[in-house]
């Protein structure tokens, strides 16, 4: 069985994708919470979300060569992440996924997997 990793189309197309988002982020008004998080260069950002998409997509565990098992949680604590944020982040994934033209089918794989990912770092009470 391929892993979404293949599916996707190996290291070329896991860093389109990574670049896509982070030209989006870039971009998109509708995301500056999430954008403003970051340093105005996002080289140290593409690459780290590069190398931890390969090995979590099931390729090459790039992240975790580099610097060990990778505690998403832990990495984001220093952020508020609520339902707005984590919806942000969505937002770029999603429509790079679309942009870069992943396959249909593996995107509605790969939607609710990146669903629960960003869901489970929230970290501040969000009233519904």
């Amino acid at each position: 069985m391929m892993t979404h990793y293949e599916r996707l189309g190996g290291e070329e197309a896991v860093r389109a994708l990574v670049n896509h988002f982070y030209d989006l982020m870039d971009t998109l008004p509708e995301v500056k919470d999430i954008r403003d998080w970051h340093r105005k260069d996002l080289s140290q950002a593409r690459q780290f979300l590069f190398e931890f998409l390969s090995g979590w997509l099931g390729g090459p565990p790039l992240y975790a060569e580099k610097y060990g098992n990778p505690n998403l949680r832990q990495l984001h604590l220093l952020v508020a992440i609520g339902i707005k944020e984590r919806d942000q982040w969505l937002h770029c994934m999603y429509k790079a996924m679309e942009d870069v033209k992943v396959d249909k089918d593996l995107q509605k794989e790969l939607r609710p997997i990146f669903f629960k990912a960003a869901d489970d770092l929230r970290n501040e009470p969000d009233a519904r």
